[in-house]
């Protein structure tokens, strides 16, 4: 049944090449297929059809399990497949014993509709999959399924109150946000001037009370 014990109806398992996505990739990323990636599995499909679950936004939901060749984060090649597959993927990352889940929201790219546009990227840290455990909870529709699992993803069960786009503007805000502090924090670390270092403490001190106040929106 998998790691998610999915409905047979949804089952595809099938390997796809990794020369499958070469017109999407630069001579690098096709190194970093080769390099890092052991096998990719279609191993699930979740569309009307699969699970008899209405429709809106999202149509269909595609699951690729991914077997690694080394512990290692292969943003750059997911972004690479996620692009070229205009539906939203789930992706289950392995190694050995411990895995890793990632999956994006997309647009289609306006100057290309063979090629998607990746908004944000919910994933998780490494785990074991026989402990811990995702599910996709088969209810109400597929933007339902798609989005309870981002939320999952995410680590934070208080955006369930919020829509998906909502859910990617305060991520990317968080994100934002958290890169400043630490940019602060750096530059509070090597500067030397007394005056310099005043100022850079004042505002990293407003950028954790800003963290603060969007943590506090939820």
């Amino acid at each position: 049944m998998g790691y998610f014990n999915l409905p047979i109806s949804t089952q595809v398992n099938k390997i796809v090449p990794k020369n499958a996505f070469d017109s999407y990739t630069t001579a690098k990323q096709k190194k970093l297929f080769v390099d890092k990636v052991g096998r990719i599995t279609w191993v699930n499909k979740l569309s009307r059809k699969t699970t008899n679950l209405e429709t809106k936004e999202i149509q269909e939901i595609q699951i690729f399990e991914i077997e690694l060749k080394s512990k290692s984060n292969i943003k750059v090649v997911l972004d690479t497949i996620d692009k070229s597959i205009p539906y939203p993927i789930i992706f289950l990352m392995r190694f050995n014993s411990e895995a890793y889940l990632s999956s994006s929201t997309k647009h289609p790219n306006p100057l290309n509709e063979d090629n998607s546009v990746i908004d944000w990227t919910f994933k998780t840290n490494w785990f074991n999959p026989e402990k811990k455990k995702f599910c996709l909870n088969l209810k109400k529709n597929l933007d339902y399924v798609f989005k309870d699992f981002c939320v999952q993803l995410s680590g934070k069960p208080d955006l369930r109150k919020k829509s998906l786009k909502k859910i990617v503007e305060y991520e990317k805000q968080i994100d934002t946000v958290e890169k400043e502090i630490l940019r602060l924090k750096a530059a509070l670390s090597k500067m030397k001037q007394f005056n310099k270092k005043v100022e850079l403490n004042t505002e990293l001190n407003i950028k954790k009370q800003e963290l603060l106040s969007l943590n506090d929106k939820l």
